[in-house]
């Protein structure tokens, strides 16, 4: 029970690692806040809050904050998970594309970090959602590296303003997982995939649940600014083709 009274918001809840990281805060204690543009997902436990509402838009950002004031009047954790991945080569990619996954992988964590900062306690960690492709590229995928690439520069800097307020910020970067994006890329066959990572697996949404409790628990509270890979080794193996990350 490490996050027992806190307050989380998790953005883009509905499923992947969003849903494991909603479920693990729940385990843990945590009053659980999550979002995304579409309706309330019919499976999602009854004693989730959830809100509808699209992080890229200031305006239901302010929205959402003004939701969690009324119901729990502060804010604890906050993890900046929602995203979009839209695979296309550079040429290919249109300005409509670009301007929607900037939207929603950028825009939208500064949108986050920027409503909900003025309600979070001392004490209060942010968790951006960022990826391995940030470091080292993947072909047919310029428009989602950039957007990941972008938010270690945002976490260092957001780090070192907020230190002085006791909230904590940090990234981490996932490498290939269990998700309905990455099963849709590669036909469900992850064999390619995980012959090239050190662990002979792809991460499970579960797996990265467990580092965003450590980094928003007590035991993670002098982590600030990191950017920590959750890859099965694949930092240290650099030169593969990531697939998908």
């Amino acid at each position: 029970m490490q996050l027992e009274g806190k307050v989380a918001l998790v953005t883009g809840g509905r499923q992947g690692i969003g849903a494991a990281i909603v479920q693990r805060f729940e385990l843990e204690g945590a009053k659980v806040v999550t979002c995304g543009r579409g309706a309330r997902p019919s499976n999602m436990a009854p004693n989730i809050d959830w809100v509808q509402a699209d992080v890229s838009c200031t305006k239901q950002m302010a929205k959402l904050k003004n939701h969690v004031v009324t119901h729990y009047s502060a804010l604890d954790v906050l993890v900046n998970n929602a995203g979009v991945q839209i695979e296309k080569t550079l040429v290919d990619t249109s300005d409509e594309d670009w301007d929607l996954l900037m939207g929603a992988n950028a825009k939208g964590v500064f949108n986050a970090i920027r409503s909900l900062l003025p309600i979070m306690t001392s004490g209060g960690s942010i968790i951006n959602m960022s990826s391995v492709v940030g470091v080292f590229g993947n072909a047919g995928q310029a428009n989602y590296s950039a957007s990941k690439a972008g938010l270690f520069g945002l976490t260092k800097s957001a780090a070192k303003e907020l230190a002085s307020r006791n909230v904590t910020v940090n990234a981490v970067a996932p490498g290939p997982y269990e998700s309905m994006m990455l099963g849709a890329a590669v036909n469900h066959d992850y064999s390619l995939i995980e012959s090239r990572n050190p662990r002979k697996r792809i991460g499970s949404p579960e797996d990265m649940a467990g580092l965003v409790i450590f980094l928003c628990s007590r035991a993670g509270a002098y982590t600030v600014g990191a950017v920590i890979p959750s890859d099965g080794g694949l930092v240290g193996t650099a030169g593969h083709d990531l697939s998908q990350s």
